[in-house]
C-alpha cells in the first residue's frame, strides 16, 4: 500500500498573526478533507502516522512520494516471449 509519513513540525511557526495561523489551519483542514473524500486514510505505525491509499494510481496522481520499500513497489511485468501459447 502506498504511503507517506505525516510529520508536522511547525504548521504555524512562520505565522505573524492569529489570523494567519487560522488561515493556515483552514488550508490544512481543507486539504485533509479532500484527501479523505478521495480515499486516503491515516494509519499509525508506532509513533509515526502514515497517510495511505490502497490505489497507487490515485496516490501518485496527488504527487506524493511513496515511502514504501522499493521491493514492495515492484510490479510483476510478464515477458510475452516466455508465456505459454494460447490453446
Amino acid at each position: 500500500m502506498s504511503y507517506f509519513t505525516w510529520k508536522e513540525a511547525g504548521l504555524t511557526s512562520d505565522c505573524a498573526s492569529l489570523e494567519a495561523m487560522a488561515s493556515r489551519f483552514e488550508e490544512a483542514a481543507s486539504l485533509m478533507r479532500r484527501m479523505a473524500q478521495q480515499g486516503f486514510e491515516l494509519n499509525s505505525q508506532g509513533r509515526q502516522q502514515h497517510i495511505t491509499h490502497s490505489d497507487a494510481d490515485v496516490f501518485e496522481s496527488w504527487g506524493f512520494v511513496n515511502e514504501e520499500p522499493a521491493f514492495r513497489q515492484l510490479t510483476l511485468i510478464s515477458d510475452p516471449s516466455t508465456e505459454s501459447p494460447a490453446p
